[in-house]
């Protein structure tokens, strides 16, 4: 899905130490500048994973992201010195987000022209129905997601997906603990029951699409009409690209 590019580097980020991380940002608040070297290869994965997490589109998380880091630079002198960098990165990057999301209130932001959206999967020495199945399972959570509330989805994101602290991400929400427990249940909730509605789903109607493809081959005279005697045997299709904008 959208977000699979950015999870790709993200452990190269998640491995420097969050005190050297802290450290390097001490450095460069009091004018270190080759510290941004490191503080950028630590927290530009993360960041951007979130934010296309947030957006639903790589394409425009990585301008946020880019703007995350200008903001940073800006402020790096107001950086309370022994402080934690991680939640200050992430409250910019939302900061970010926010302001973009105001900006383009009555544009679709989901998703930019030039962004071709997901990677078909690679079905190549997998079974292909397994593939289709384990796609629309992500695009189920991708649709509830989107549907959240903006409360509850950002506060699930940072505690399930970006590993934070509940106190770390009530700083960045400005709220409070109890506050941000709520809204990841609830959005953990909302989840749940799509998923198990989704499993409750008959297989039919899970496969409609391949069927119909296997229906447009038969009527076209393709290798199922050349082999009538065998048409009710149960065929498998490829999975669906997704085309539309996030959770869609």
């Amino acid at each position: 899905m959208l977000i699979a590019g950015a999870q790709t580097v993200y452990a190269a980020g998640a491995a420097m130490d969050e005190l050297a991380l802290n450290a390097a940002m001490d450095r460069y608040a009091c004018g270190d500048a080759r510290a941004f070297t490191e503080l950028h290869r630590a927290l530009s994965a993360r960041l951007l994973a979130y934010l296309t997490r947030m957006c639903g589109s790589e394409t425009l998380a990585g301008d946020l992201a880019q703007e995350t880091f200008l903001r940073m630079h800006r402020a790096r002198s107001t950086f309370a010195r022994g402080g934690a960098v991680t939640p200050w990165a992430y409250a910019i990057a939302r900061n970010v987000y926010v302001d973009h999301a105001r900006a383009q209130k009555h544009r679709s932001t989901e998703r930019l022209p030039s962004d071709p959206g997901a990677e078909p999967p690679d079905a190549r020495g997998a079974d292909a129905e397994a593939v289709a199945i384990a796609t629309e399972t992500a695009r189920a959570v991708e649709r509830v997601l989107a549907r959240l509330p903006a409360s509850q989805r950002e506060a699930f994101i940072l505690i399930r997906y970006e590993g934070l602290s509940v106190q770390d991400a009530a700083a960045i929400l400005g709220t409070t603990g109890t506050a941000v427990k709520l809204r990841a249940f609830r959005a953990y909730e909302a989840l749940r029951a799509a998923l198990e509605e989704l499993k409750r789903q008959p297989e039919a109607e899970r496969g409609e699409g391949r069927g119909a493809e296997k229906g447009a081959n038969e009527n076209d005279g393709g290798p199922a009409a050349a082999k009538p005697g065998r048409s009710g045997r149960r065929g498998k299709g490829q999975p669906g690209v997704r085309g539309g904008a996030d959770g869609e």
